[in-house]
């Protein structure tokens, strides 16, 4: 089965037919890259203002994270305010929430004003387990403190075993590919050029800034980077916040399975919600099972855990989709949106959102798009990326940072334990050798085709890992991820790997 997820499925023509063709040129006021929920929000937001707009995507629009997405446009959000609230003053914490909840307001407000389907939910973050439990009563202090209406429930309308749960009503579920859509046919219908397969290798100068391409280069007043992790190294957000894989899997029900959006609190992480089905029926959304990229794990497995997880508890559900997603987790716990190097205003990034993009997304595009015309939000001041606040994280930074320098240490060190040519992969499979004098390879075999490309990452020389579900090579650095023959998939870096 292929990892096509039910939104991607659903809506198979994500971009407008009648976009341009993929090549950058001409002059603009600004050029956005990034064509996922904050990407297509910012340029809309741009537009409507009276800005020359042009978007850049290197796939299709919503390709990436935003299609992926369990669309949860949720101001409860797992455990997030109480890992906020740890490291931060409570203004910061409550100006979270206003973030969180003015995104949702406008995300909401434009769906009903274009059609888009909005259910709304109560959400609930639940435990299984004591030390879940736990964290339950830390997480309803820092909602409360936050100043939203959460309340404690000992009942959870769960098949499983619980022990209880933080819920807060009224909250919204959508199909985030035909909310993105819906964007897209806004942000053209107000000027915005949005140009797709085109794969933005680097930006230089300033005023103007050049957006440079293999495709082409075209120059803007101001550059917004939308790609949740930069996919430049200026600013070494790269440094600051971790890779996050999770999984996801659809399931046709006889009728509605769940009647909330759910979440964990402790591991192994779940997540449930439910859909529309396209025949008038129900279908189930479970995920989770969550893990850095590139980790020595079997994301097979991971996928296989969901799928046996969901047998027991729910007998009569048919699978339908699988699919994993990417995101990405600051070590300060907030997300960023601003100038990727202090007092520099031309290129500004915005990204960060520990998996909880519907809403912090669209803040950060309220508050970039705030920044370039203009205005100002009392809230945007926690998204600023050169803000001393960031040192609160400082221990995480640390901690991620020496796990980064093991894990580049023991990927160069590995294949040198085992050199030599040795056996040819079997389909599916992917292998990292040292097979001739230099960086180690990495030799894979996908639809009977044996590629061998550099194992040396081209964003800061990781060595990658072999991805069993998805047949890919993945970083455990900072996240990139590579098709068999080299190509680049998703991360920081914008160069493929080396073909051998």
């Amino acid at each position: 089965m292929a990892l096509t997820s039910i939104w991607q499925d659903r809506n198979p023509h994500t971009a407008s037919a009648d976009l341009d063709p993929p090549v950058l040129d001409g002059d603009h006021d600004v050029v956005v890259v990034g064509g996922g929920l904050t990407g297509v929000t910012t340029a809309l937001l741009l537009a409507r203002a009276g800005r020359s707009v042009l978007l850049v995507e290197a796939e299709r629009l919503g390709a990436v994270t935003t299609g992926r997405s369990t669309a949860k446009v949720s101001l409860l959000q797992g455990t997030q305010y109480s890992r906020i609230a740890h490291r931060h003053a409570e203004p910061v914490l409550r100006d979270y929430a206003t973030a969180n909840r003015e995104a949702q307001a406008w995300l909401v407000r434009f769906c009903h004003d274009h059609g888009v389907p909005v259910q709304t939910r109560p959400a609930y973050t639940y435990a299984h387990s004591a030390r879940g439990e736990q964290s339950l009563g830390a997480e309803l202090e820092a909602t409360r403190r936050a100043g939203l209406e959460t309340e404690w429930v000992e009942e959870v309308p769960l098949p499983y075993r619980t022990r209880g749960a933080v819920r807060l009503d009224d909250q919204a579920q959508v199909d985030p590919c035909e909310l993105l859509d819906a964007l897209a046919a806004q942000a053209v219908a107000h000027g915005v050029r949005i140009v797709e397969g085109v794969r933005v290798r680097r930006v230089t100068g300033g005023a103007p800034v050049r957006v440079v391409s293999d495709h082409g280069t075209a120059s803007a007043d101001r550059v917004v980077v939308a790609t949740n992790m930069p996919i430049l190294d200026r600013g070494a957000f790269f440094a600051r916040m971790h890779p996050s894989r999770s999984y996801g899997l659809a399931f046709r029900t006889p009728g509605p399975a769940v009647d909330g959006m759910y979440l964990s609190a402790d591991s192994p992480s779940r997540s449930l919600r439910d859909a529309p089905g396209t025949d008038g029926g129900a279908v189930l959304l479970v995920g989770g099972n969550g893990h850095k990229v590139g980790a020595p794990v079997s994301e097979q497995g991971q996928i296989d855990g969901l799928r046996e997880w969901t047998a027991q508890w729910f007998p009569e559900a048919e699978e339908t989709h699988a699919w994993s997603a990417q995101d990405y987790v600051p070590h300060h716990a907030l997300p960023f949106a601003g100038p990727i190097l202090p007092r520099s205003e031309e290129i500004l990034v915005a990204g960060g959102f520990s998996k909880w993009g519907m809403t912090n997304g669209v803040a950060a595009a309220l508050a970039i798009s705030g920044r370039v015309l203009g205005g100002h939000m009392a809230w945007a001041g926690i998204l600023e990326p050169w803000r001393f606040r960031e040192v609160t994280g400082m221990l995480d930074f640390a901690r991620l940072n020496g796990e980064v320098g093991l894990e580049l240490a023991g990927g160069w060190l590995r294949p040198m334990l085992r050199p030599g040519l040795g056996p040819a992969p079997a389909e599916g499979e992917g292998v990292v050798r040292l097979d001739h004098a230099g960086a180690p390879s990495a030799v894979s075999r996908v639809d009977g085709v044996e590629r061998r490309v550099s194992a040396v990452c081209s964003h800061l020389r990781g060595i990658v890992r072999w991805n069993d579900a998805e047949k890919s090579w993945d970083c455990p650095l900072h996240g990139s991820r590579f098709a068999p023959d080299g190509e680049v998939l998703e991360g920081p870096a914008t160069c493929g790997l080396a073909r051998r």
